[in-house]
């Protein structure tokens, strides 16, 4: 039997650990600046902390609630903070009786006391890497809900079912995260799929995470509409935006709308098909259009539509502060081959390739499962200046 370690990583001939480089890294100077405990970035748990003590402080308060817009956003800022510094501390202690741990198995040998101890070494760094990649994190519209839109490229039934294995992919995904997600417009494909369709992807951090999905996807398989079993290549664009709320300030000119009433396209109901409660709104200055036509009531599509028209109408004003890009369609390129951010193979080979990160999954239907994560924590790393493989 091997020596056992004194601390959590030496004699398992790995790097650093994630623990410990997370903790290094909370000290340097670069993290202890003074940056806003709500932005979404940098971790700063020294700062947060003192955060949570204020906003605890004004909760205690007798007339908290006189005010209830602004006791409900202390309250979700609170939340927020709080699921980052109690993941930490949880971990901070964790490490620490692993510590305590590993000296007394040094001091004395135990075999089956070590292969636990090493058990919960691997889980301690397993929490700590997925806390490692909520750091990377740090655009201020990263904690936010999400919007995402899934539109097909040409190709007709071929793509739109691709647009639909896409649909699919992405709620397996949202629900192996403990995401809700809900379809707020759905227009299906005349024979087979989709022709469009817009999710609302709700909790912590879900628009930082899938913003690393905006692009292009491209898919290559025998298609299942072929008579003759060739091989076909289909794509599909993905958009995704920040879900706006109160806090954000963007004033709509009712002038300048233009909405549109019209009949549910799906099933829905004798309610839904039988009355023109689907809306569509056209916002006339930007050209953005959105649509949503899942509520029986048309008061509801029509303020679900508001709300996705706020989310476009941000992200625009976003991307022209950051000279990016002058308007959101700008974003919008070619659906067609040269500008896929990735593509999934089923034939003649299984693998599905992210083109920035250079990530490789053999496991095709593992992925359509909604196993995203490997893409996902690449493009973060990348983002935040680290190789895929670091």
């Amino acid at each position: 039997m091997r020596a056992a370690p004194s601390c959590i990583e030496p004699a398992l001939g790995r790097k650093e650990t994630a623990w410990r480089r997370l903790k290094k890294d909370s000290s340097d100077s670069k993290w202890s600046a003074n940056v806003s405990p709500t932005s979404g970035g940098i971790f700063d748990v020294v700062g947060k902390s003192a955060r949570i003590a204020k906003l605890d402080k004004e909760m205690a308060d007798g007339g908290f609630w006189d005010h209830q817009e602004q006791a409900r956003a202390t309250i979700a800022e609170a939340n927020r903070l709080k699921s980052w510094v109690d993941p930490w501390n949880a971990l901070d202690e964790k490490s620490s009786e692993l510590v305590e741990l590993g000296a007394l198995i040094e001091a004395e040998s135990d075999e089956d006391l070590e292969v636990e101890w090493l058990a919960e070494v691997a889980e301690t760094e397993r929490r700590a890497e997925a806390l490692e990649i909520r750091t990377m994190l740090q655009g201020s519209d990263d904690h936010r809900s999400a919007l995402l839109t899934i539109h097909p490229g040409a190709g007709g039934r071929e793509s739109q079912d691709w647009a639909e294995m896409l649909s699919r992919m992405y709620t397996r995904w949202a629900e192996r995260r403990g995401y809700a997600i809900g379809v707020l417009d759905l227009q299906p494909g005349e024979e087979a799929g989709i022709k469009s369709v817009t999710f609302e992807v709700s909790g912590e951090d879900a628009y930082g995470y899938l913003k690393a999905e905006k692009g292009v996807h491209r898919l290559v398989r025998i298609s299942p509409f072929d008579a003759q079993s060739r091989r076909h290549t289909s794509f599909a664009s993905v958009f995704v935006y920040p879900e706006v709320d109160d806090e954000v300030e963007i004033e709509i000119d009712e002038s300048d709308l233009r909405v549109d009433t019209f009949r549910a396209s799906g099933a829905g109901g004798q309610h839904v098909n039988k009355t023109d409660s689907a809306i569509r709104i056209t916002h006339l200055p930007s050209g953005i259009v959105v649509s949503c036509q899942q509520e029986r009531s048309q008061h509801k599509n029509r303020a679900t539509a508001m709300k996705m028209l706020k989310a476009g109408l941000y992200q625009r004003r976003l991307e022209e502060l950051e000279e990016a890009k002058a308007k959101v369609e700008a974003t919008k390129t070619e659906i067609g081959w040269g500008n896929q951010i990735r593509s999934y193979v089923f034939q003649p080979y299984t693998m599905v390739n992210d083109h920035r990160t250079e990530v490789k999954v053999g496991d095709v239907n593992k992925v359509m499962d909604g196993d995203l994560d490997p893409f996902i924590e690449a493009y973060l790393k990348q983002s935040a200046g680290r190789g895929a493989g670091s």
